[in-house]
């Protein structure tokens, strides 16, 4: 097992529906064929991004088997399998597993406030029924737990848990992070606008939606931070800093679809209760876009 298979930028596509709200696979299949076409060193279903909660079972796994069939094995993937209830995760873990899933990534979901020992129980039990590595997902925004350094840290002890996504937008707990577990530990960045910064605490790579509108960007961002390229890194990060904060605030599956959209690709519809921006944030968006469409080879 490569404990540690992903560096670079990882991609989150989303999920697109169609008017009926069933899962347009072909128009996923499309969007992931982009973001691997573009050079993205990973590709993530079923996050955030993928408006993974509202998933059914049956949802989740079509998902999951249309993106190992195209990606094909050119990068390494990173399935989500998130759920309420430890038996499920170890379901959907089990599932993407054995379709072939590089990784897969888990953020402790719950309606009640989990306890530190029950985070480190329910992640140990999964761990335990595979044998892929597994990304711990800290994002109190949409979780509702937040997981401290030192639980962590508890995790990182657990075999086959080996990567942090850490999604606060707190870069103190990155250089934390770095300092207490040392130069090894793998720990990816997940907040947008601090792709710049969390680069420089130690971060080995960027967890991104904004790769569906933007890969060329994201990409020469972090191949200028392999360079040592500080001040084309400063260059390349401000140019897409008004779209990552706008997909930040607006909602990523909002946000990424819209610009799809605005990009000819076609972003599909949602699942309900989601619904899409409205005219005034689309005719924002479309500003940042075009800002941005002059300036995308000039790095």
């Amino acid at each position: 097992m490569d404990k540690v298979p992903f560096k670079g930028v990882i991609a989150y596509p989303i999920t697109p529906f169609d008017n009926n709200e069933n899962v347009d696979i072909p128009l996923f299949k499309k969007q992931v064929e982009r973001l691997v076409s573009a050079g993205t060193h990973g590709i993530a279903p079923l996050g955030s991004t993928g408006v993974m909660p509202y998933l059914n079972d049956t949802e989740k796994e079509a998902i999951t088997e249309a993106t190992m069939q195209q990606v094909a094995g050119r990068v390494p993937t990173l399935v989500g399998v998130s759920n309420l209830t430890t038996e499920r995760t170890i379901y959907h873990a089990k599932f993407a597993e054995k379709a072939g899933a590089t990784a897969v990534m888990i953020i402790p979901m719950s309606y009640w406030k989990l306890t530190d020992d029950e985070i480190v129980q329910h992640y140990d039990a999964v761990a335990s029924k595979i044998s892929i590595p597994i990304m711990a997902y800290n994002n109190p925004a949409t979780g509702g737990v937040d997981m401290s350094p030192a639980l962590l840290k508890r995790l990182l002890e657990i075999p086959n848990v080996t990567m942090i996504k850490e999604s606060t937008g707190d870069i103190q707990r990155m250089h934390y992070l770095r300092k207490e577990l040392g130069d090894e530990a793998a720990f990816f960045n997940g907040s947008n606008p601090l792709a710049l910064s969390a680069f420089s605490a130690g971060a080995r790579g960027w967890c991104t939606a904004s790769s569906n509108l933007i890969p060329e960007l994201n990409i020469a961002l972090y191949d200028a931070i392999q360079g040592n390229d500080l001040k084309t890194a400063q260059r390349i990060f401000y140019k897409q800093i008004d779209l990552l904060k706008f997909i930040e605030a607006k909602g990523l599956p909002r946000s990424i679809k819209a610009g799809l959209d605005i990009l000819g690709v076609g972003g599909g519809d949602f699942k309900s209760p989601l619904k899409p921006l409205n005219e005034n944030e689309i005719a924002k968006l479309d500003s940042i876009l075009s800002a941005i469409e002059g300036e995308v080879y000039q790095h």
